[in-house]
């Protein structure tokens, strides 16, 4: 059907409900109602489990094996779902039918939304930058307000299945529907490879397996949920992920809560733990042992500067020196432990001067930060860096880490509402009305884990500040051993100034460890802690999905059946959908397993990269019927290749990249992660400019811009405001 077609059946339909729309109506609350009792039967099912291996782990069943249970269970579950829910018909596919209720709508996308950065790492974020953490929080939540105000209903309304067939219909021809999917590809597949990271993590640490058989083992349920089923498996699988991940986030939130202040809302009460963390960050910066530890890290951290001046010549004395003390421990006869332990250290050294200058750099940034009061972090009321009211260097520190936070605010909030595999989430409801009640009920959602996990950060910071240091290293919680066992680079203590008593500089901790270590925190048994492990591997595999899906659809209807073969059958378009999904799944899981160094600073770039490619083409193509098609494309290229450069020349990782040796020139003193800053106004300026300068859109066109953001007025042939 043309557009010209399309746009006069769109305008001429009946306003008043016909019989079949009653019907429709009928049929959808049969189908909700059913699905109710579904999910009763389901959080029910979900409940007497956990109870059950709780029982058994009082029985002694081990913890390796409630992990593996945890693990085999829930991943069958959601393939379970995917094999019920598999389908050929596109509109199932794509758009899971366009009948799911707003409010399953609703958990579906907040579990396609809460990653495995998010349920892992945002606690674990506001744990070690206190205020400024909030940014996140802010801009997450805030762009889900924007999505329900200027995108999901106008989008539900125009019909499409993807958001580049969006840009392919509003703007014509084949350019704007291609690069919206280069963009899309972009960023989903950064994403989508984090995630399946954060599988290989949960996975291996739930069961014990190597971290590369545990991507494939999760990406064996990812496969079995998108692959069969498109969008209707995946949809009823997320609202089965949420109800998990949910109940994993609060568990041991509430727990810690009730332990510390008898109360079981923390999203309440945190605010007292925050008044008593802050009175300890002023004791613990006074304190004479915190004092010296720090001055030890200051020494290492001046030892480590000067090898850094003439890396080669110290390269050669460490070894010299390491050489000799071997050597003089075995001519004097020393004990074998010592021989040893001196032989592992020479052996242990860096093989060339080139890594060397690596492990001396990081080594450097660890001993920087330690030499400061509070381990290097900031105290955690603080709103940003500086002081407003100091002299120039402070009130210059102020400024910059305030217009920091408000850029990455904003780079999140527009990021979070032109995200491909969000946006998606809103063709699935029936009608505009549920696309709106949709977004609503998403908010609800997700700010119930967004509100809990600033308390989880106090409350686990309380924890570590008042019991946990200044306790002799003898009597350290049993979780302090067994966290710094698993993984030393996410938790690990060492005395320091050999006083045998644990200041809080002398522990180094990694931020994906506050919400995984919450139920040993706080004394919980250990299936909470594998019912934790769970709701994170829930969450990635809930956005892993989407992503994917995103992906595969954009290659498959977008590329194949909008640009290279129209005439394809149903079932060719859905099973080239599947075989792109296989791949692309493959591509990421091999990606992954060589856990790629910088993928968490490509995943927040994806918010910038998302904000500048599609946000000002959605927005002006739905409220200024104007906007043409070459300016749409333009403004793309233009909006992310302005992102794309300024990281180019400021972040460290893409500099070695692509070769970039220009000294760092930060523009206003803006951080690479929030580039999109810069991106979006250009976007915006730039499809505004060349509309004015080109022939306006064909009439077809502003009829349809009309009809999508105005409704009809009964009886009339004017559109209501």
């Amino acid at each position: 059907m043309s557009l010209m077609a399309s746009t006069k059946a769109r305008i001429s339909m009946p306003v008043n409900a016909n019989s079949s729309e009653v019907q429709d109506a009928e049929s959808r609350a049969v189908f909700k109602s059913a699905l109710n009792q579904v999910y009763k039967w389901y959080a029910a099912g979900f409940l007497v489990f956990v109870l059950a291996l709780a029982v058994l782990e009082q029985m002694g069943l081990s913890r390796q094996w409630i992990g593996l249970i945890f693990l085999l269970a829930t991943i069958g579950l959601y393939a379970g779902i995917g094999i019920m829910c598999r389908t050929t018909d596109a509109a199932e596919y794509y758009v899971a039918g366009r009948r799911v209720p707003a409010i399953y709508n609703g958990m579906a996308t907040g579990a396609d939304w809460m990653s495995a950065a998010s349920f892992i790492g945002l606690a674990g974020t506001l744990y070690l930058t206190g205020y400024s953490g909030l940014a996140f929080i802010m801009g997450w939540t805030g762009g889900y307000c924007l999505v329900a105000f200027f995108l999901a209903p106008y989008l539900r309304k125009f019909g499409q299945f993807t958001i580049p067939d969006f840009l392919g219909e509003r703007y014509g021809g084949t350019i704007p529907r291609l690069l919206g999917v280069i963009a899309a590809i972009f960023c989903s597949f950064t994403y989508v490879v984090a995630q399946i990271y954060g599988v290989g993590i949960i996975t291996a640490r739930l069961t014990g397996v190597a971290f590369e058989l545990g991507i494939f083992l999760g990406l064996g349920g990812i496969l079995l949920c998108s692959f069969l089923g498109g969008m209707r498996a995946v949809t009823w699988t997320q609202v089965a992920q949420y109800l998990v991940l949910i109940v994993a986030y609060l568990l041991p939130v509430v727990w810690l809560s009730v332990k510390q202040t008898g109360v079981p809302i923390p999203q309440a009460i945190y605010g007292y733990q925050l008044q008593k963390v802050t009175a300890r960050e002023k004791e613990l910066s006074l304190d004479p042992k915190e004092l010296e530890v720090q001055q030890i890290f200051r020494v290492r951290a001046s030892e480590l500067a000067a090898k850094l001046q003439d890396p080669n010549a110290a390269f050669v004395a460490d070894r010299i020196r390491a050489t000799k003390m071997l050597a003089e421990l075995k001519a004097t006869d020393a004990p074998l432990g010592m021989i040893y332990a001196a032989d592992r250290a020479l052996t242990n050294l860096p093989k060339t001067t080139e890594a060397a200058l690596k492990g001396w750099m990081v080594e450097k940034a660890e001993a920087d930060a330690k030499s400061r009061p509070l381990n290097g972090m900031p105290p955690h009321a603080q709103q940003f860096a500086g002081d407003p009211a100091g002299n120039a260097k402070a009130r210059d520190d102020f400024d910059v880490s305030r217009r920091n936070f408000l850029a990455l605010v904003f780079c999140l909030m527009v990021g979070t509402a032109a995200l491909p595999h969000i946006l998606i989430r809103y063709y699935t409801v029936p009608s505009v009305k549920e696309a709106r009640q949709s977004v609503t009920w998403s908010l609800l959602f997700i700010a119930l884990l967004y509100i809990t996990a600033p308390a989880l950060a106090v409350l686990v910071k309380y924890e570590v500040f008042t019991l946990v240091v200044g306790t002799p290293f003898d009597q350290l919680p049993d979780w302090i051993t067994a966290w710094n066992k698993v993984d030393s680079s996410l938790l690990s203590v060492v005395d320091i100034n050999k006083d045998g008593i644990l200041q809080l500089n002398e522990m180094s901790i990694g931020g994906d460890i506050i919400m995984l270590a919450a139920p040993a925190i706080g004394g919980l048994p250990y299936v909470v802690s594998g019912l934790v492990a769970a709701g994170g591997l829930a969450a990635a595999l809930s956005t892993a999905d989407g992503l994917l899906l995103t992906i595969a659809s954009s290659l498959s209807h977008d590329v194949y059946y909008k640009m290279i073969d129209p005439n394809a059958s149903t079932a060719r378009r859905v099973t080239l959908s599947k075989v792109l999904l296989l791949v692309v799944a493959l591509g990421a899981a091999y990606v992954a397993s060589h856990k790629p160094a910088d993928i968490l600073f490509l995943v927040s770039a994806a918010f910038s990269f998302a904000a500048a490619a599609f946000f000002p083409a959605l927005t002006l193509g739905i409220f200024w019927k104007r906007a043409t098609g070459i300016a749409a494309s333009l403004g793309m290229v233009a909006g992310l290749g302005t992102t794309l450069y300024y990281m180019v020349l400021t972040q460290p990782w893409m500099r070695s990249l692509f070769k970039v040796t220009r000294p760092i020139e930060l523009w206003w003193e803006i951080q690479p992660i929030s580039a999109g800053v810069f991106g979006v106004p250009v976007g915006f300026a730039v499809i505004i400019l060349i509309s004015l300068m080109t022939k306006r859109p064909e009439s077809s066109v502003q009829k349809l811009v009309e009809y999508v953001r105005y409704p009809r007025l009964p009886g009339s042939g004017k559109s209501q405001p």
